[in-house]
């Protein structure tokens, strides 16, 4: 940030004292409004500027401050045998271990380093710089490394040093340490190209030049390759100082690699290349260089084929985004394209988001994301839950300049919730976030989004740019395409044998372990359950090091493929060294297929990458769950765990000063700001203007006194405001200090004032530079240019924490990354230890450098034909001996996003597919196990020549309900194309599935047997949407790409397409449609447009096959089970209904056990009935009385329960007995004539014992006096006496009788609440319905505001989002361009309706209101009854409330609207308040015609209810306060817990009122109190076990008093509570000085009585009793002292004169009592308190468990008989004292 005064640094302020001059930026926006204006100029109180200097930097307006330690403890540097010790150690182990250690720091910044430290240092450094996976821990310590003393200076001088160096054991040392001195510089200089070559590395080239030469002179021997290498860095020098001569050297952003001598004339390598697009790219008409993926012979190089893959892989990424934003240029002026508005015009290959705005940056564990808000009204279509748009990795592009600059970004978070308010979060990347500082608040962007996923290939771009081209394995055959193929390099070994005895067929004789490279000693199929072709593929897999398993439908390529997998995993000696196997599989569900496969014969060590996967089997399994498990960091290497910390630590400080700097950005917007943080910005001569405030030379003196005193207290006023806020004021403190302080303005002044600051602070617009240098005096400014003066000076202030800002995230982003990096080595440690790896080729990818370091020697590829082969390229290391490719590529093959490039330049080919076509051996499985034949026969011969039929598909019973198996429904229903994206829903075709699926599912077939297939996503969700899962549960519906590797019975298969065009799609690639027609098992049934699809040459084929069997047509035939003859002919969902229950529709008629018939239509499930329910009555006879069962049918009849007179045979009483009852054990239910031992008569019934507790109610007296009748067994109870019920009836000091009863108000001592009701009108127009409350609390009935789009729903009390939907108070006449919460900017309509109503009458409302329900003819009397006057004008017009229904007259009701809103009056003098109807006083909340006043009043309210609620941020930081005075209240916390926990607990709770904290405020600081009684309770109590009682009821009284719901700490309660507590503290005073001294206060236990008797009492504490209470204490403070000894100071101090022992003589017994031992101090014999009977004493000089030295006594810390240990015991430097 340049200072606009020169230099850059902040300058001290100036000679004025604080509070006189921090009002100048009061004046500079007010005084335009004061009458003293003049063109004076004076400093304050007269004098004359000056301007002061310091010395000290200042940054933001603050004083400087010096980064000293002050007093932390110094770091040391690392020493010699720590960096001798790290030599030992791996390469990345290293690098971890410096990148995070300061002591490395501390020795790199010494110049003079020893020369053999230098030698180690270097050849430390060097070992680090060899870690390849730890990218950015490298690039953090090699940045430290380049900023050192050591690299600066050190080093170019020890090289110096080097060539005067004789001592002949360090020269022998040289020629390798030179060697170490090259690599270090080329390593940095390679890191940082723009940086170093600024440094000292030059220099340190040339010095190295002439050391070289020196030492070679002088005999030392110099290794070969040193002169080569130090010529490649000098070259690499050189060309760098030419680039930063030329100005294209600028940044540290890329690594410098040499040119490429294979890169195409003019082009680029390709290792260089941007990942994301570049402006060259977007703006110019030029194609990139591609190569075609090579299809029939090998590439010239591994150079070219990488860079071929690179090139073709990264242009399928950014051909969408750019030919989106060259369209999107092209029409961006346009305002209509072909009649298309422009914001509704759609792009096919990038989604547009506009007005896009940066709203602030967070904190992730990944790094910094940005949230950022969009404009969603233009996608209120879009189904955020399906939709792919804003997916987590997509990559989006922001620019507000038509893209000659633009931002790029990846989603990092996904709400769709937030989504459809316009809210995403955004990770930008690492070019963009430099660039970042720019961006103002008010910046809006537009946002494109390429339908490219980004995720998919950001990972394997960044892999081929890092893969060596030495490093590719096999590049024999997938380069070169030789077809010669050698045996794994660790087969060739000699002895080598396998034991394939797991993978034998069952029942088979073992076999011994052979040499699998012996071909007659390989088992004959039978013996290992194989078909020939499948045993092939498993002796091609493990003797071949790359293997091709061609798989086609059903022929069981993964079940070869776990054989083979098994066969390695048990001999996995032969190839393992230790490295697991690695599965790669393109999609998450065949990953985790294969993974479930392996876990059935291998139970440990799997291990399984990515979070995707939905298998509950392999959940312990993935790597998430193993490095989250508790001891996991336990076993980890110490350098990673204090890495993570150190990092983690460093992450955290970066948060907190990021937060801090986050609210300094956002206090910039909120309101005017001191000038004193402006002061940096403001140039010197303006400055010096500012501080001349005008005064008037010619006023009177009262004008210049008051004018002084007005001075006065604003600088008071603003002084206040400094302490707390960098703010002159906000808005409305500044409109409130001129309304209390300005005696010159009037009422209208201050609202204009209130008003200009509010729209000057909106706007944007500031002097440009050139401006400012004219101005020369600040003061003869107009008040707008002062404003945009201001607004400069803002701007850069903020662009001066926006710097800082930014440098917080870099450095927040920095040790994200490198904790990142860390995590990947924790992951690696866990993939050490595996024996199988699973991931998809993404994660594969993703991991690449992990995988790099893990050296899988073994490599399956499941599904490797739908993989690009630069997935497959990635997934290989260097180590890799052994790559088994397992797929059909004659099924779905890799899908890229270009057309062109898929079919022009071969990029949908895979190296699977590559390999097969170059005639690359490889094995076909040639029988399928799943297809009946009839449907087999539409893949052969269309898609494959030959396929042989397994004898197991022959057996498959007939589908049941359908006359044949297989069938093609042919329709003409027209597709719908989907809004949102380019996919296709057919709803006639997804009907007839779903009833298809019912029918089916009625047959008797499980949910689980059928599959819902379709060719779109759009089809999909139409299906799911028409499918109830309570109905279809289990019933699996998927799109056909996500269904490879799948089969089930039943496949249903909706095709989409059909329309006009005649357009396919997707169902001309045979690849897709073998999938499609392969996957059902027993029956296949289709509907689509097949005439449209017989234009397609295979499906034209297939058609044909079909209607050979007669397997196609307009309708399928359904074919009842139980009638055969019964046949229904289904074209649509609609015929269906002609088998309701599945069957036909005939009724069923069978008889069932019972007799009844089954009454539903003919149903094939449950054939027996067995589930079937009869409801019909039940028939039967229970008794032999004859009563019928009152039942249903299926129930169970039980007993006869109909009443029957029977004798009691015990009393002889007749009584109603349920029939099968014996009368014996029936209870009679006689009254009882018995009279109990109280003489009352027994309530029980005659059958039942007499009672014990007789319940007659007999009056009886409480002993607080009240009389109250209660049960007479409890008035007889004289232990437990009830609770009194009498009425409270004390007036409470709100004035209302208490409603609490005798008990419930502890006698009067604790009130219960007011339940009076409030009832005063809120501001929201309702009645308060609290009870009895000092302030109303935010309303708590339903929100009743609404508008013509949506209603609030939330409670009245809290504030309402504002509707931000466009108003829509439209008509012919005028229109309204504001949103709808906005006052309307157009005026009410005056021309009559000429609607008609329904009764043919006109209308007698105005143009563009809601016409009347009202007629002037048909309600004459109701119309023109007068209230405002004009009813009766025969031309009057009318308006309806809406919320009431009344009518008005308009005129009349505009004027009583009116009301209240004249624009002079003060505001004071208008009620905040809805206006309501005059007729009914029904509040007016939705009426379009006065729409203005109802949002202007609801501004108002909503102002209103954040006074009450508070602002959110005071509410957040005075909830953070309350929460830590919370954590700071140790005494509640362990005496309380259960009550710290609560308002632990409540402290979370969100959204809190202001009142919601004052009553937690309260209730926490009573708790405190009754927290340190119970403490005083258990500290010196426990002896007064006949005395505590009823301290203990009293504080429990006080806790349940504290903690009722209905506490609302109103005067009384807390009058109540004050007077309670007092008595309590005096009863725990007295409760602690008598169990101080049990002995005194036995002596004087009548006053200690008398004191108890008044405190323990259930009166309340008047404070006459209290006055009693302090004086009878005063008595005893000498008879029963507060001492903990019982005795007062004088007393003590008598006793140690008499007694005339030393310190540490004097000991207490467990109970407190004092006792002292003589001679030398130590306890040598035992003894009993005479007190307490305690033991006392010791043995040994050892004191007894609970004895101590009573240091209350005499001081003494220790025992005294040993001086020597015990010095504590005196003073030494008053010894003789």
């Amino acid at each position: 940030m340049v200072n606009p005064r020169g230099g850059g640094q902040h300058r001290g302020r100036g000679g004025f004292s604080a509070p006189q001059r921090r009002g100048i930026g009061f004046y500079f926006f007010t005084l335009p409004y004061l009458t003293c204006m003049t063109d004076g100029r004076v400093g304050p109180q007269g004098e004359e500027p000056q301007r002061g200097r310091v010395e000290a930097q200042r940054g933001r307006g603050g004083n400087g401050r010096g980064r000293g330690r002050d007093g932390t403890p110094e770091v040391r540097k690392l020493g010699y045998k720590t960096l001798e010790g790290l030599l030992e150690k791996e390469a990345s182990e290293v690098a971890i271990t410096l990148s995070y250690s300061t002591g490395l720091k501390n020795l790199l910044d010494d110049n003079m380093m020893r020369s053999d430290l230098v030698q180690l240092v270097c050849q430390v450094l060097c070992k680090a710089f060899e870690s390849r996976i730890d990218r950015k821990i490298v690039l953090h310590l090699a940045g430290i490394v380049k900023d050192s003393p050591f690299f600066r200076n050190g080093l170019p001088y020890h090289v110096t040093g080097m060539m005067s160096d004789y001592e002949q054991a360090r020269r022998e040392q040289y020629p390798q340490h030179l060697s170490n001195i090259i690599s270090l510089l080329s390593e940095v200089l390679n890191m940082f190209p723009h940086s170093s070559i600024q440094s000292s590395v030059s220099m340190s080239v040339a010095l190295l030049k002439r050391t070289v030469n020196q030492l070679r002179a002088s005999g030392v021997d110099i290794l070969d390759n040193t002169d080569e290498d130090l010529e490649r860095v000098q070259g690499l020098v050189d060309h760098l100082q030419e680039k930063s001569r030329e100005g294209t050297l600028r940044s540290d952003n890329y690594s410098f690699l040499a040119a490429d001598e294979d890169a195409p004339p003019g082009e680029e390598d390709f290792r260089t290349m941007s990942i994301y697009p570049t402006i060259e790219e977007f703006h110019l008409d030029q194609k990139p260089f591609l190569r075609p993926n090579i299809m029939s012979q090998s590439f010239p190089n591994t150079r070219i084929y990488l860079d071929t893959h690179f090139r073709l892989l990264r242009e399928d990424f950014v051909r969408p985004l750019r030919e989106g934003v060259r369209e999107l240029l092209s029409i961006l002026h346009s305002e209509t394209i072909d009649g298309i508005p422009m914001k509704k015009w759609r792009f096919d290959d990038i989604r547009v988001y506009r007005d896009t705005r940066l709203i602030l940056p967070l904190c992730t564990p990944t790094g910094i994301a940005y949230k950022v808000q969009f404009n969603s009204r233009l996608l209120e279509f879009v189904r955020w839950e399906n939709s792919k748009r804003l997916l987590y990795g997509s990559l989006v592009c922001l620019s507000m300049d038509n893209f000659e600059t633009f931002l790029f970004a990846t989603v990092t978070d996904r709400d769709p919730k937030l989504l459809k308010q316009g809210q995403v979060h955004l990770c930008f990347s690492s070019d963009s976030r430099a660039r970042l500082a720019s961006v103002q608040p008010s910046d809006s962007f537009l946002m494109v989004e390429t339908t490219a996923y980004f995720e998919a290939y950001r990972y394997v771009l960044e892999g081929l740019k890092e893969q060596n081209e030495n490093d590719v394995p096999f590049q024999r055959y997938i380069v070169e395409c030789n077809t010669d193929v050698d045996p794994p390099a660790y087969l060739r070994v000699e002895g080598r044998s396998y034991d394939l005895s797991s993978i034998m067929a069952e029942g088979q004789e073992k076999i011994p372990p052979f040499n699998p490279l012996t071909p007659h000693a390989w088992p004959d199929e039978e013996k290992m359950g194989l078909d020939e072709s499948q045993l092939e593929a498993l002796k091609l897999a493990l003797t071949n090091e790359l293997v091709i398993i061609q798989g086609p439908p059903g022929t069981g390529k993964t079940h070869v493929g776990l054989k083979i997998a098994r066969a390695l995993l048990e001999n996995h000696e032969a190839w393992s060294n230790g490295c697991p196997m690695l599965v790669v599989c393109y999609t998450n569900h065949a990953l985790d297929q294969f993974l479930e496969g392996i876990h059935g014969f291998l139970k440990e060590g799997i291990v399984r990458v990515g979070g995707r996967s939905n298998s509950e089997t392999l959940k312990p399994f993935g790597l998430r769950e193993l490095t989250r498990a508790s001891n996991f960091r336990k076993n980890l290497p110490q350098h990673l765990r204090r890495a993570h910390h150190e990092i983690y630590t460093q992450m955290e400080a970066a948060q907190e000063l990021l937060k801090r700097q986050s609210v300094q950005l956002e206090c910039s917007l909120r309101g005017v700001l001191k000038e004193d943080f402006l002061e940096s910005y403001i140039s010197s001569q303006h400055w010096a203007s500012l501080c001349l405030q005008p005064v008037s030379a010619t006023h009177t003196h009262t004008h210049t006194e008051a004018l002084k005193r007005f001075a006065t207290a604003v600088r008071h006023a603003i002084h206040k405001w400094h302490c707390c806020s960098p703010f002159v004021c906000c808005c409305d403190e500044l409109s409130a200090t001129v309304l209390l302080m300005c005696v010159q303005m009037q009422g209208h002044q201050k609202k204009k004032m209130k008003q200009m600051a509010k729209k000057e602070l909106r706007k944007t617009s500031a002097v440009s530079v050139e401006e400012e240098r004219q101005i020369r005096d600040v003061w003869i400014l107009s008040l707008k240019d002062r404003w945009r003066l201001y607004r400069l000076w803002v701007l850069r202030y903020r662009s001066y924490l926006r710097s800082e800002a930014l440098a917080s995230e870099k450095e927040y982003q920095d040790a994200a990354e490198r904790l990142n990096e860390i995590r990947r080595r924790e992951d690696l440690c866990v993939l050490q230890q595996a024996r199988v790896v699973g991931m998809t080729t993404t994660g594969a990818a993703k991991y690449r450098q992990a995988l790099q370091e893990l050296q899988p020697r073994l490599v399956i590829v499941e599904e490797a034909a739908e993989v690009l082969e630069a997935h497959t390229i990635t997934t290989l290391s260097k180590a890799c001996q052994h790559l088994i490719l397992i797929g059909d590529h004659q099924q779905l093959r890799p899908s890229a996003t270009v057309y062109d490039l898929a079919k022009n330049f071969n990029l949908e080919v895979s190296m699977f597919e590559r390999l097969v076509g170059v005639n690359f051996p490889f094995v076909r499985l040639n029988y399928q196990h799943r297809m009946r034949p009839s449907i087999a026969r539409l893949l052969t011969p269309h898609i494959y020549e030959t396929l042989e039929n397994h004898p197991s598909v022959l057996e498959y019973d007939n589908v049941k309900g359908l006359l044949t198996n297989l069938f093609f429904v042919d329709h003409c229903h027209f597709e719908e194309e989907i809004k949102d994206g380019r996919s296709h829903q057919n709803p006639h075709e997804a009907q007839f599935v779903v009833a298809l699926c019912r029918y089916l599912l009625l047959q008797g077939y499980k949910a689980s047997q059928i599959t819902i297939l379709t060719t779109y996503t759009g089809q999909l969700h139409c299906l799911r949407n028409l499918m109830p899962s309570l109905k279809f549960a289990g019933v699996k519906v998927h799109v056909v790409d996500k269904y490879q590797g799948e089969e089930n019975d039943i496949i249903i298969l909706s095709l989409v397409r059909s329309n006009l065009q005649r357009r396919v799609g997707f169902l001309n690639i045979s690849n897709r449609v073998c999938v499609a027609l392969s996957r059902a098992k027993m029956g296949l049934y289709c509907i689509g447009n097949m005439e449209m699809l017989s234009s397609v040459k295979l499906w034209s084929n297939i058609l044909h096959t079909l209607r050979e069997q007669g397997q196609v047509g307009r309708a399928l035939t359904l074919s009842c089970q139980n009638h055969p003859d019964k046949q229904i002919h289904v074209s649509c969902s609609e015929d269906f209904k002609g088998a309701p229950e599945g069957g036909c529709d005939q009724p069923c008629d069978y008889r069932l056990d019972c007799g009844h018939v089954c009454t539903r239509m003919c149903h094939p499930y449950d054939a027996e009935h067995k589930k079937y329910k009869c409801t019909k009555d039940c028939p039967k006879v229970l008794c032999e009385l004859g009563h019928r069962c009152t039942r249903r049918c299926h129930q169970e009849c039980g007993k006869c329960q109909v009443r029957v007179d029977k004798i009691i045979p015990s009393c002889k009483h007749n009584q109603k007995v349920p029939c099968h009852q014996d009368p014996e054990t029936f209870v009679c239910q006689e009254p009882c004539q018995k009279t109990l031992p109280c003489d009352h008569p027994c309530k029980a019934t005659c059958g039942e014992s007499c009672s014990t507790q007789c319940m007659v109610k007999v009056e009886m007296q409480l002993k607080c006096g009240h009389m109250q009748e209660e049960p007479c067994y409890i008035s007889r109870d004289h232990k437990r006496e009830p609770n009194c019920r009498s009425k409270c009836g004390t007036t409470l000091k709100c004035g209302h009788p208490c409603p609490g009863t005798c008990y419930g108000c502890c006698q009067g001592r604790l009130h219960k609440a007011c339940t009076h009701k409030c009832q005063q009108t809120l501001v929201c127009s309702h009645r308060c319905r609290e009870p009895c409350v000092r302030d109303c609390p935010p309303c708590s009935v339903r929100c009743e505001n609404r508008c013509i789009h949506s209603a609030c729903m939330k409670t009245c009390g809290q504030p309402c989002a504002p509707c931000n939907e466009p108003c829509e108070w439209q008509c012919p006449h005028h229109s309204c361009t504001k949103l709808c919460h906005e006052p309307c900017d157009r005026p009410p309509c005056s021309v009559p309706c000429n609607n008609t109503l329904p009764c043919g009458h006109r209308c007698i409302g105005l143009c563009g209101d809601p016409c009347p329900n009202k007629c002037r003819i048909c309600h004459k009397d109701e119309v023109t009854e007068i209230f405002f006057g004009n009813e009766d004008d025969p031309d009057a017009c009318f308006i309806q409330l809406e919320d009431c229904k009344h009518l008005f007259e308009t005129t009349g009701m505009d004027q009583y609207m009116n009301l209240d809103e004249d624009q002079d009056a003060e505001l004071d003098q208008r009620a905040i308040r809805l206006k309501d109807c005059p007729r009914c006083r029904t509040p007016i909340r939705r009426n379009l015609r006065y729409g203005t006043h109802i949002n202007r009043s609801l501004a108002a309210i909503e102002m209103v209810k954040e006074k009450i609620n508070g602002v959110p941020d005071v509410s957040k930081r005075k909830q953070e306060v309350l929460s830590l005075q919370l954590r700071r209240k140790e005494i509640l916390k362990k005496h309380l817990p259960d009550k710290f926990a609560f308002l632990k607990e409540k402290l979370k709770t969100k959204d809190l009122s202001l009142q919601q904290h004052w009553h937690l405020e309260n209730l926490m600081t009573y708790l405190e109190s009754v927290g340190k009684l119970k403490a005083m309770q258990e500290e010196h109590m426990s002896l007064l076990l006949d005395k505590i009682w009823p301290f203990s009821s009293k504080v429990v009284e006080v806790l349940r008093f504290l903690l009722d719901p209905t506490q609302r700490f109103s005067d009384q309660q807390i009058a109540d509570l004050e007077r309670e507590l007092k008595r309590l503290s005096y009863l725990a005073e007295l409760n602690v000085r008598c169990g101080m001294s049990p002995i005194r206060s036995s002596v004087y236990s009548t006053e200690i009585q008398q004191l108890r008797e008044i405190l323990e009492d259930t009166l309340p504490f008047s404070e006459g009793l209290e006055r009693t209470v302090k004086q009878m204490f005063t008595d005893l403070d000498t008879k029963l002292p507060r001492s903990g000894l019982g005795i007062t100071d004088e007393e003590r101090e008598l006793i140690l004169k008499a007694i005339g022992l030393n310190k540490g003589h004097w000991y207490k017994c467990p109970n407190g009592h004092v006792y002292a031992i003589g001679e030398c101090g130590g306890a040598m014999q035992q003894s009993k308190c005479p007190e307490c009977d305690a033991a006392i004493g010791g043995t040994n000089h050892n004191l007894i468990q609970g004895n101590a030295v009573a240091t209350e006594m005499d001081g003494a810390e220790h025992a005294a008989w040993s001086d020597a240990a015990n010095l504590a015991n005196f003073d030494l430097q008053n010894f003789e004292d």
